[in-house]
């Protein structure tokens, strides 16, 4: 069943920059009403302006820290009050944290934890009910979901727990619920990177407009999927590692993913 764009309400959190904002004017363009979700509200404003000016669609914006218990439930509280009814949902917000586990900020990644991991179980348990059945659930995982990665190890898992979660979810929904996907970018240019930068991150660098296009190409197939790839040319490196052994995909993906770059820049950059 082909999506039919026009006729969604979709909020997206994590909205007010990098693949939230691309998203946002992608689905605008398409003729979808929006709920757009973040901390900063200043630039939510604007992006609500510059879409409601370019498309005529109807653009609410919400204030909302999801690394507090009960986000999502405050936030569907939130809609229900402005009497919005949300037909599909992108569960977008996230940060990355690198570096060796054990020098790393526990304060960093209790919050990293809660936004990746708790705030995109809450929302989505507190909208699934809700949802269209013509419409869709999206959780953004990323490439780093596929493997266990040194110098990212917190991160790499909270994007496994995204991916494992969804693609359940895509099972129990099917037939009757929204579709459901995880969606998985690989290094993307974003304000992501601006803690963490991008040093030591070998490879090339999507834009967040390509990744989004990606999302939205995935949505229109015909037959969905529980994930995709934000490109092909990644599906290559999941599935030869599943052929390794455990021991052998870790010293693998550390190799290729520049683990011990990782942390030898974080150690400089913490003396």
């Amino acid at each position: 069943m082909t999506l039919d764009h026009a006729s969604q309400t979709t909020l997206i959190t994590g909205a007010s920059s990098g693949i939230g904002a691309a998203l946002a004017r992608l689905l605008a363009a398409r003729g979808s009403d929006l709920v757009l979700v973040a901390r900063r509200t200043e630039r939510l404003e604007a992006l609500a302006a510059e879409l409601r000016g370019a498309h005529g669609v109807r653009v609410e914006t919400v204030s909302a820290d999801l690394v507090r218990p009960g986000a999502g439930r405050d936030l569907a509280a939130e809609v229900d009050r402005r009497g919005i009814r949300v037909t599909s949902l992108v569960n977008n917000a996230g940060i990355g944290a690198d570096g060796t586990f054990a020098e790393q900020d526990p304060d960093e990644l209790e919050a990293l934890l809660a936004l990746n991991v708790t705030a995109p179980v809450d929302v989505s348990r507190a909208f699934i009910g809700r949802l269209d059945p013509g419409g869709y659930l999206v959780n953004i995982a990323s490439m780093a979901a596929y493997q266990p990665i040194p110098g990212m190890a917190v991160y790499a898992a909270s994007k496994a727990f995204v991916l494992s979660f969804t693609e359940a979810l895509w099972w129990e929904t099917r037939g009757s619920g929204p579709r459901t996907l995880a969606f998985s970018p690989g290094l993307t240019r974003t304000e992501f990177f601006d803690g963490i930068g991008t040093e030591g991150y070998p490879g090339d660098f999507r834009t967040p407009e390509q990744v989004a296009a990606a999302l939205v190409r995935a949505l229109d197939r015909r037959r969905s999927a529980p994930s995709a790839l934000s490109r092909a040319a990644d599906a290559a490196a999941p599935f030869l590692l599943r052929l390794f052994s455990r021991r052998s995909a870790v010293l693998t993906t550390a190799r290729v993913a520049g683990s011990a770059d990782l942390v030898r820049k974080n150690r400089a950059a913490a003396v």
